[in-house]
């Protein structure tokens, strides 16, 4: 770019116009999740469908789902036809969507009198029907037990949000005063995205505008193609399984296979070996399985760089129709984010063989849950907790975060708004010993948090790689395996399916969320001994397993020695 401050400026305005619009959305939202764990995205496009920015603090990759879908939006409502004030709506998952409940808005924005620009905004709303409420049928076997399905709508014009559509959405919700609200914040957050571009086009004069965001595009290309230069070229394979369907619990793992190839102008990501779509709520639509694949190459480059269209140029991606990664209707695609978990760790394992200096152990990976009254007036507590990274080339893995591509800022609700919206008391977070993997360089630990209901609930979880624990790596040990939790009110405590659907949990029961912990990475024996004696001191690794695992005697004074 010829202007850099000019182009630097404008940068930051597109970011701001992005973040901005999921900050409204988050303060105007009704449901819990999305008002306390600002679960929100955001994105500025342009009419080609480009992706020109995204908003960072809140929900990450997430956006590119917006880039994914905004076609289908233009297939059934050309740009001719578009009007100042229109908004558009989606959630169909074979169409750029994500699952049921994460429904999709598009504000177009006008120059003069041609559509240039959207404004995108995303979140998941509290309940859109199904078998289970939150949008958790963790046992769905076909998209119809997951709930409402929207195409591409106009959910609104410039009188407002359609009341034909408002009924509909009304009508196949268990709270619908909240997701009526969700879906004007998602409008509102979208109005204030295309506020800004309006701003912009008047600042820089609309073919200036264009050029501008082209130059952009094309210096984030550039700057991606100079990263990936520090990646070794070859072809690199991996795979990593899923524990099960849920359903069919006796039969093999589901397998996700890569091959990443690592070339002078760029990179190729092949998925073909993947396992077939099963009909169970473990399959991935097309726009999570881009994501996440891209979410897991930019962990091996500047993490600097923009995230934008020109970004993904240098990337070649296939993903099979029909396998985990691209169901096609009706497969259930609920549970997106476990194959999508598995395609990052692939991919992460493939690309620590091309740069072992960023190796990097397998991970715990965040465990949705839902709790839910079981009669009207509904309630609804969706939430997830993280399990541990694995542990990094020179570095422990961090505890409780998890390697999750749609995260920004801390998505888990605090416990005194839960408290306050839901009748239940958060009794305890605490940080588990021992869980993560031991190695030179340790893994990241999960966490245990104790939910007391105060009233009858149904209670609906979602989780994976809690039978098979994140394997260590370079001889490191795996993560310690979290689970879901019963403990009635005699102190018994009972063990939950890791993928169930409703549950039913009375009053005084406790329900427990233990998340899983990363991999160790490296010999246990080569590590510091300051570091073990550290994590005796801190409670991350107790004496026992400091003296079993890392071979080191820990006293009460906190001094170490090699046993």
């Amino acid at each position: 770019m010829t202007d850099d401050l000019t182009a630097d400026v404008l940068r930051n305005a597109l970011l701001v116009a992005a973040e901005e619009a999921s900050i409204v959305v988050i303060r105007s939202a009704y449901s819990t999740f999305i008002v306390e764990g600002s679960d929100a995205s955001a994105a500025i496009l342009d009419r080609d469908g480009r992706l020109i920015s995204q908003s960072v603090a809140t929900t990450l990759m997430n956006s590119m789902a917006l880039s994914v879908a905004l076609p289908s939006v233009l297939a059934d409502f050309p740009l001719v036809d578009m009007r100042p004030g229109d908004v558009f709506a989606l959630n169909d998952a074979y169409r750029g969507g994500i699952h049921t409940n994460d429904i999709l808005v598009f504000r177009p924005v006008f120059v003069g009198d041609t559509v240039e620009y959207f404004a995108g905004t995303l979140i998941h709303v509290s309940d859109l029907g199904g078998t289970s409420a939150g949008g958790m049928a963790a046992l769905a076997t076909d998209i119809f037990a997951e709930g409402l399905q929207l195409p591409p709508v106009r959910i609104a014009t410039e009188a407002g949000l359609d009341p034909a559509i408002e009924r509909l959405l009304r009508l196949n919700s268990r709270t619908p005063d909240s997701v009526v609200g969700d879906v004007r914040a998602l409008i509102a957050g979208a109005n204030a995205a295309a506020r800004r571009v309006d701003e912009l086009v008047d600042q820089y004069g609309a073919l200036e505008l264009r050029q501008r965001i082209n130059d952009y595009l094309d210096y984030t290309e550039a700057r991606t193609r100079l990263a990936l230069q520090s990646l070794r070229p070859g072809t690199y394979r991996a795979e990593y399984a899923i524990d099960d369907d849920g359903i069919h619990l006796d039969a093999p793992p589901l397998v996700v296979r890569v091959a990443v190839t690592v070339g002078t102008d760029g990179v190729g990501v092949d998925f073909t070996g993947t396992d077939r779509q099963v009909p169970a709520a473990v399959n991935s639509s097309l726009s999570q399985s881009l994501a996440g694949a891209v979410f897991a190459l930019r962990c091996f480059v500047d993490p600097t760089l923009p995230m934008n269209a020109g970004g993904l140029r240098p990337f070649t991606l296939h993903f099979p129709p029909g396998s985990l990664l691209n169901a096609q209707s009706p497969y259930p695609c609920g549970g997106r984010f476990l194959p999508v978990y598995a395609a990052i760790e692939a991919i992460l394992q493939a690309l620590s063989e091309a740069t072992p200096s960023r190796a990097i152990a397998a991970s715990g990976i965040l465990q949705p849950f839902s709790i839910a009254s079981r009669s009207a007036p509904y309630w609804i507590h969706l939430a997830y907790d993280f399990g541990g990274v694995g542990a990094r080339s020179g570095r422990d893995g961090p505890d409780a975060t998890g390697v999750h591509f749609g995260v920004g800022r801390n998505s888990i609700p605090q416990a005194e708004p839960v408290e306050t919206r839901c009748p239940l008391i958060v009794e305890q977070v605490e940080f588990i010993p021992d869980s993560g993997g031991p190695g030179r360089w340790r893994g990241g630990l999960g966490t245990r948090t104790t939910f007391r209901l105060l009233a009858d609930a149904d209670i609906t979880t979602r989780g994976d790689r809690l039978s098979t624990a994140p394997p260590g790596r370079s001889g490191g040990g795996p993560g310690r395996p979290g689970g879901f939790y019963r403990r009635t009110q005699d102190g018994r405590l009972e063990r939950l399916p890791a993928k169930n659907n409703n549950a039913v949990f009375r009053a005084g029961e406790a329900f427990i969320v233990e998340t899983t912990g990363g991999g160790g990475l490296g010999d246990p024996r080569e590590r510091d001994l300051a570091a073990v004696a550290r994590d005796v001191e801190d409670g991350r690794v107790t004496a026992v397993a400091a003296e079993l695992a890392y071979g080191v005697l820990v006293t009460g004074e906190g001094t170490a020695t090699r046993s």
